[in-house]
């Protein structure tokens, strides 16, 4: 059914009036694919940031009405642009040393009473899922640095995942504007980061900061070629995105990749089931493998 809005025909149904009409089916596909893709759980509320990030797909592509895009992402020629739709829907909002007392956790809780263990040749394994442009990885790498500045000398290696691999992209590049970077102590940026030739206006991370680190692309709701045990996972401001029971099957998920001990970092905004009683509070949204510690 139509009616007429300002002198011209619409879908009744109709979520967000522009350049192209975005019905609730085009919502529910779109809605659906995300869901099966990565479990992000959409509400007709994010209809506007739905239609304002695709729109400009659909004009790429010269198409004329969101209901020929869901038919192209729904079809087998479609599995290109469902990566691109998937890229332009995720969220990517990050920072340096962002929920600062995490980092000052890893630091005198994991890192420090590690020295002595990884000093006789053990080993340390930290991952950053859902890294997004690299800040968090690369503020664990700084963390690292600042206990042990000979790093490179021990076992000692960082893991940084995402979903998109545009900002992977970013990550791997190391550049960052200087306004970016203002969280990092100047003492840190002038040691471990160098100018950037080719912008006065941005820093490049430098070899001993980016050796720690590599960087992957991963789905959270996927297969995960990973290796444990990691002493500690970063996992924060992602699972606020997916449904309660996709939560609890991811934190599942990382319970036996964490060394006994490991530890667990989520966002400000998000918690462990209750159902998953081995991980334990640790400290302010941070949680504890309880399984003993490693000798």
């Amino acid at each position: 059914m139509s009616v007429s809005v300002l002198g011209r025909q619409v879908d009744s149904a109709t979520l967000v009036e522009g350049e192209y009409s975005f019905t609730a089916e085009d919502f529910r596909t779109i809605a659906a694919l995300i869901y099966e893709r990565a479990g992000i759980a959409l509400t007709e509320t994010k209809a506007s940031l739905v239609y304002s990030r695709l729109a400009k797909r659909l004009r790429l592509l010269g198409l004329s009405s969101f209901a020929s895009y869901c038919a192209l992402v729904a079809s087998p020629e479609g599995v290109d642009e469902q990566i691109a739709m998937l890229n332009a829907l995720t969220t990517n909002v990050t920072r340096f040393y962002r929920e600062p007392h995490h980092f000052v956790h890893l630091r005198d809780e994991v890192l420090r009473p590690a020295i002595p263990y990884l000093k006789a040749g053990g080993r340390m394994r930290l991952w950053s899922a859902a890294c997004s442009s690299g800040q968090e990885a690369y503020s664990m790498a700084l963390t690292v640095l600042s206990v042990l500045p000979d790093a490179s000398r021990f076992d000692i290696k960082i893991l940084a995942t995402d979903i998109d691999s545009r900002v992977l992209d970013q990550a791997r590049a190391g550049v960052y504007p200087d306004d970016l970077v203002e969280p990092i102590p100047a003492a840190q940026r002038d040691r471990w980061m160098r100018r950037d030739p080719k912008d006065r206006h941005a820093r490049v991370m430098g070899e001993d900061v980016r050796a720690l680190v590599t960087f992957k692309e991963l789905n959270l709701i996927g297969d995960w070629p990973v290796r444990g045990p990691f002493d500690a996972i970063f996992c924060r401001n992602v699972m606020i995105y997916f449904d309660d029971p996709t939560q609890e099957r991811i934190c599942s998920r990382f319970l036996p990749l964490l060394a006994p001990g490991g530890r667990l970092y989520i966002g400000h905004s998000e918690r462990v089931s209750a159902n998953i009683p081995a991980l334990v509070s640790d400290g302010l949204t941070v949680y504890r493998r309880d399984q003993g510690s490693r000798s």
